[in-house]
This record gives structure tokens, sequence and C-alpha cells, in this order.
């Protein structure tokens, strides 16, 4: 349990080094905490309007990486990219999580761990 917390904490502390965040980044940050993850949708795709629309149930939950993975899937659950350098990333920080936030034509979510 130690070793795992102290894991945890260097994984937080490289994330936040980071000059600047890649899907390369939000692939490995996947990897390193794959047993842990959490996604959290703040906006996506609404087909009907023809636009990204704010999601009306905006909660956390537990996410899996899959297998399925090509250019433009990262094979996250949850998160959705569009390559050709028209996905944005951040740093996401609060009091309970610590992740990236992919922004994008298809949405907004957030790929975290819990602190």
């Amino acid at each position: 349990m130690f070793y795992l917390k102290i894991k945890i904490l260097n994984n937080m502390q490289k994330l936040k080094e980071t000059k600047k965040i890649t899907l390369a980044t939000l692939k490995s940050f996947a990897k390193r905490n794959s047993d842990k993850l959490f996604v959290k949708s703040i906006s996506s795709f609404d087909g009907m309007t023809d636009c990204v629309e704010q999601s009306r149930d905006s909660n956390w939950f537990k996410t899996t990486i899959s297998d399925k993975t090509n250019y433009y899937r990262t094979g996250i659950n949850g998160i959705y990219t569009v390559g050709s350098s028209r996905d944005y990333f951040n740093l996401y920080e609060d009091s309970e999580y610590i992740g990236i936030e992919v922004y994008n034509s298809c949405g907004n979510s957030i790929l975290a761990v819990k602190k």
C-alpha cells in the first residue's frame, strides 16, 4: 500500500512537470494508471443539433483501456480524439482528482486519477 501511494505521487509530479501535454502524454498517463482511471465528460457532440453541447450528467466514472486502437482512438473508453493537431490537452487538478483535460470538436472530457 505504501509503495502504491509513492508511485501515485511520483506519477502526479511527473505530469505536473510536463512542459507540453500531447496525445503521447495522454496514452502514457493512461497506461501507467490503467487500473485507477476515471473519466468525466463535460461536453459532447450532439448530432441532433450538429454542435457540441454541455453534458447533462457530468459525473466521474471508472474507465478501462481497450485493445481497439488506431490513430484517432486512444483505446480509453470515454476519451475521443480527432487527430491532425486538432486535439488540445491541459493539466487538470482539483481537490480530489489530477489528470489531463481533452478538448476537440467531439467535446471536452477529463481523464484523471484520484489523489
